[in-house]
């Protein structure tokens, strides 16, 4: 569990840096150059997940609730969900014009629907710990930029329709890698 809370810890510091710590940040950028402080900040986001993933899959499992089998539905209808949020920012489909932080609010739901269905501690401190950050980010980043958003234009319908499609097949693939992975997304077969 060490490992797994190290990795949550690197993921919220350097998350929040530039959010709460703007000043740091910028005297971070000066230092190294914006192109070579962005690229440390992405070696530890990738380090933090790494941290992450050993930390949970060593992490001695301790079973807090049994969760029902049908909130698997209620899981899979929630990641599609998220899919669909998580990739609406390289789409011209009008959600970023009608939703400020779609990527977090993407995190959130993936975070909930894995709550949902884990009922071990170690998924708690996880997912648990990845809702806090998304809720703690999305509030930083209102405060940091004032209640003024510019949004984008509003999509067109071939974006809406492209959106759709891809939604389906990037949730596809997340079903398919879950599969591989050995944990089945599937009714049945645990999440």
């Amino acid at each position: 569990m060490p490992i797994l809370i190290l990795g949550l810890a690197l993921w919220w510091a350097t998350h929040l840096l530039k959010i709460k710590a703007p000043a740091r940040r910028a005297e971070l950028d000066a230092r190294l150059g914006a192109g070579p402080a962005k690229g440390v900040m992405a070696a530890l986001s990738v380090a933090a997940v790494a941290l992450m993933v050993i930390g949970y899959q060593r992490a001695e499992f301790v079973n807090l609730w049994f969760p029902p089998a049908y909130l698997v539905h209620l899981n899979n209808l929630l990641m599609l969900v998220a899919v669909f949020f998580f990739i609406a920012k390289g789409i011209p489909s009008g959600v970023r014009a009608r939703v400020r932080h779609p990527q977090l609010i993407a995190t959130k739901t993936w975070a909930l629907a894995h709550l949902l269905v884990n009922g071990d501690l170690a998924s708690v401190v996880l997912f648990g710990g990845i809702l806090a950050w998304a809720v703690v980010a999305m509030i930083g980043i209102n405060k940091r930029d004032g209640k003024d958003w510019a949004r984008p234009a509003p999509g067109t319908v071939k974006g809406w329709a492209i959106h759709a499609v891809a939604t389906v097949v990037v949730f596809g693939i997340i079903a398919m890698l879950h599969l591989w992975a050995g944990v089945s997304p599937l009714p049945g077969g645990g999440a």
